[in-house]
């Protein structure tokens, strides 16, 4: 079916408000909080990675607004509970470290998805997105060999760890990118296709021109309209296409 098609099929479709609620568990000793959002059974999950300051009300906007089209929703906590940075530092510094342990991060993911499987969640049926830091933790979590149906990334981290490839890989990418991102290059979006298309990897690989880092963040500098709106209609066409795959 065409994409178009199935997008104004899910606009036709009524919309049924659901409530999302904060999801607590623990890995080695340490309280994380998710934030989930059951549409119903069986659905398609995604499971949103936050950006470098944590949980906040974007990412359980998002996920409000993925509900809303029938899916169910999980922001994985990678920070700990009640961690949510404000200071460009603080930021900075959580991210970094988790950069540098790089095991780390696919273990919290991992903990985190399985915390949510006693919600519903089933990682047969599971796309993951993630926005800039977020985005990066994703791939990272792709490369690990996780089996989950795609990966997307919104403005975010493409690099690869020099250790690292995409031989382990699966699923399915879609990757969004401004042209204007100072903080990744058009070199790193260009050495992922590279990197994706060497490994037999399906993919879609998007930028957009005059967008910079975080173009999709509403209320920010950086935001722009345009490059948000197609990028989150393709976004849904993503899912869609994916859901009706058994």
């Amino acid at each position: 079916m065409h994409y178009f098609k199935l997008f104004f099929l899910h606009a036709l479709l009524p919309v049924i408000v659901v409530a999302g609620e904060n999801l607590s568990y623990s890995i080695d000793g340490k309280s994380y909080q998710g934030y989930w959002i059951s549409s119903k059974a069986n659905a398609l999950s995604v499971v949103i990675i936050h950006d470098w300051d944590g949980i906040t009300d974007y990412e359980k906007k998002r996920a409000q607004m993925l509900a809303d089209l029938g899916y169910n929703v999980f922001a994985v906590d990678l920070f700990g509970a009640g961690v949510r940075p404000t200071s460009t530092t603080d930021k900075r510094q959580r991210t970094e470290e988790l950069y540098k342990d790089r095991i780390k991060i696919r273990k919290l993911l991992s903990h985190g998805l399985d915390a949510a499987k006693a919600k519903g969640l089933n990682l047969a049926n599971t796309v993951m997105v993630g926005y800039c830091f977020g985005g990066a933790a994703a791939l990272e979590f792709a490369r690990s060999g996780a089996n989950l149906k795609g990966f997307v990334t919104f403005h975010g981290g493409l690099s690869t760890p020099k250790e690292q490839n995409y031989s382990s890989a699966k699923g399915k990418y879609l990757i969004f990118h401004g042209t204007a991102d100072t903080a990744v290059t058009m070199d790193e979006f260009a050495n992922l296709a590279k990197e994706l298309e060497k490994h037999g990897l399906s993919h879609e690989m998007i930028s957009y021109g005059k967008a910079p880092h975080a173009f999709t963040v509403w209320g920010n500098p950086s935001y722009r309209e345009d490059a948000d709106k197609n990028s989150w209609r393709r976004f849904t066409e993503f899912l869609a296409n994916i859901a009706l795959v058994k």
